[in-house]
């Protein structure tokens, strides 16, 4: 009797030590590259934004094939206490578990980087932010409607529309909407530092400016022909006549009425009921219709003195405009050929 115990009890021992063997056989193995050939080789950027859990971040490296298993690089990372840093992580599956820990350590902040063109709406940026993996359309949105950050900046408006300069921008991974926001707006406001005659404008005087540039933005193609656009709607501004720019119409159709970026704006389009529409209200839209670059804005502040009064596109390849005093040589409405909006 005693040896059949003592037989059943060393194979039981065996039996455990087959298991463990197996077991840290495996577990050591998960610790080894996905991949250590070349050419199968996964690259995976991961974000680790503050606040993210380690088991999101192993659970994601398992789904994009840069770890064998989620569950032992959690477990060696909670026993090693690995102290892991928001970052944005350039990975690839060469690497082992440990490697990845080293990196992790660091909080290697690899910026993200963004060009926004001139001429974007809010909305178009926030797509843009999303899409660059930045921050959330939403949360941008929201940004740009928070009324304690528009009060700060002392912004005549419940939008930020306007006033986010379109530059190269260079974020940090977890920037909040209201954090990327900011960086944009603030530069807006350097920038203008440079345009003469800007520096003493009121909040409403910029407002004037901002709204004005927004349309030439729109309009011109050529930067040498931005000053003369401005002085065009300056002199319709000044004698109360309305702006008749069709960029406002394509505001609406698309930012306000959510419809697609038409061909052509038609009869029937210029008779929109909207505050926006300069073909039936004289004077600026009561908010600008894009963000404008350093040659809108600065038209806009300083437009020359013309007898300017219309101007109509005579090459579209080359975006070029014939600027005329006579009502005769200003384009007919209907079938106008309209401007692709930055974007679209």
């Amino acid at each position: 009797m005693g040896k059949k115990i003592f037989k059943f009890f060393l194979f039981f021992f065996f039996l455990i030590v087959l298991i463990l063997g197996a077991f840290f056989l495996y577990y050591f193995k998960t610790l080894q590259p996905y991949s250590q050939d070349s050419e199968f080789q996964t690259s995976y950027k991961l974000q680790v934004p503050y606040g993210k859990t380690l088991k999101s971040v192993a659970q994601e490296l398992e789904e994009n094939y840069i770890i064998q298993n989620w569950a032992t690089f959690y477990l060696t990372a909670k026993k090693t206490n690995l102290q892991m840093k928001a970052g944005t992580y350039n990975l690839n599956s060469s690497m082992s578990v440990f490697d990845i820990f080293e990196l992790l350590k660091t909080g290697r902040q690899d910026n993200l980087v963004v060009r926004i063109p001139e001429g974007y709406t809010t909305s178009k940026i926030a797509k843009l932010l999303e899409k660059e993996g930045i921050v959330s359309e939403t949360e941008f949105i929201e940004a740009s409607r928070n009324k304690t950050l528009l009060e700060k900046y002392g912004i005549p408006n419940d939008t930020f529309e306007g006033y986010i300069f379109p530059d190269t921008y260079f974020f940090n991974p977890g920037m909040s909407g209201e954090s990327v926001l900011c960086k944009m707006v603030d530069n807006f406001f350097n920038k203008i530092g440079t345009i003469d005659g800007i520096e003493n404008l009121t909040d409403e005087e910029l407002f004037y400016v901002v709204r004005l540039a927004s349309i030439i933005e729109r309009e011109y193609r050529v930067a040498s022909e931005a000053p003369l656009i401005a002085s065009v709607f300056t002199n319709r501004l000044n004698n109360n006549i309305g702006l008749y720019s069709c960029a406002t119409i394509v505001y609406i159709i698309t930012e306000i009425e959510g419809r697609p970026h038409p061909d052509v704006v038609t009869n029937k389009d210029l008779k929109i009921d909207s505050p926006y529409n300069t073909y039936m209200w004289a004077g600026l839209p009561p908010g600008a219709i894009s963000n404008p670059g350093i040659v809108a804005l600065s038209a806009a502040a300083n437009p020359p003195k013309t007898n300017y009064f219309y101007f109509r596109l005579i090459d579209s390849n080359a975006g070029k405009h014939y600027f005329s005093e006579d009502f005769e040589e200003h384009i007919e409405a209907e079938g106008i050929q309209v401007k692709r909006a930055a974007g679209s």
